[in-house]
């Protein structure tokens, strides 16, 4: 009797066990669970993917800190705006020509007054400042002239169309050519102009010689070299392979 009341339980437990789906032989283990659930498989794919582009990033061997490596996104500073260009910038081409000095040889000349930019030192910015009737002007060209003091031929920077020629109330007489991309060079303090508005000329061209002006007397014989990039004035130096 004991053996048959004792028995009857376990199969009523065993048939409740089965009948519930809890068998240990079809019971879900705990990685099918973990699998289950639907944000597994997308966090897995991120997780692939995050390592596939670190992988990358080691492999191009670039720093994200080196300066070198910064990716601009076109909005400059209001220094570069003025033409305070990264000196380390490289030459400005336009279709197919590099800027140049309007000079046949830079070694044999001297600035006289640099461009002026408004991250440099107090000393380099007083430099680079020109006084006229009393006032200070921020001096937005390169000024040159051959170290020993002779006059010399004026060249055309770049080729391009010839917008501006004549004579100025101060400055002498002046050029401007207007070149591709924005870009127009400005030559003043000359004197016999041998272009006029109009004329195409070609990179290297003799378009004057150099002369004086009324506000900087004391330069003597030299050229007033501007570099404008879509209205602004930018330092030559940065935009020339082989500044000065």
């Amino acid at each position: 009797m004991n053996d048959g009341n004792n028995k009857t339980p376990r199969k009523i437990e065993e048939s409740h066990k089965t009948v519930a789906g809890m068998s240990p032989a079809v019971r879900p283990t705990g990685w099918k669970k973990f699998l289950s659930k639907r944000w597994v498989f997308p966090a897995a794919y991120m997780a692939a993917a995050a390592i596939i582009v670190t992988i990358l990033w080691l492999n191009s061997g670039t720093d994200p800190k080196d300066p070198q490596t910064t990716v601009t996104t076109g909005t400059e500073s209001k220094a570069t705006e003025q033409g305070n260009m990264d000196p380390e910038a490289a030459a400005v081409g336009v279709n197919g020509e590099i800027l140049r000095w309007p000079v046949e040889k830079i070694e044999d000349m001297t600035t006289l007054v640099p461009f002026y930019d408004a991250t440099a030192p107090a000393e380099e910015r007083e430099a680079a400042m020109v006084e006229f009737n009393d006032t200070f002007t921020a001096h937005m060209a390169t000024d040159l002239a051959r170290k020993d003091a002779a006059s010399f031929e004026v060249l055309a920077a770049l080729s391009g169309k010839v917008t501006v020629a004549g004579q100025t109330p101060t400055n002498g007489y002046e050029v401007q050519i207007e070149h591709s991309n924005g870009l127009v060079t400005v030559y003043q303090s000359l004197t016999d102009l041998k272009v006029q508005v109009g004329d195409e000329v070609e990179q290297g061209d003799l378009i004057a010689s150099a002369g004086q002006s009324s506000v900087e007397p004391q330069e003597g014989v030299h050229v007033h070299f501007e570099v404008r990039n879509n209205g602004l004035s930018v330092n030559p130096s940065t935009l020339i392979k082989t500044a000065k």
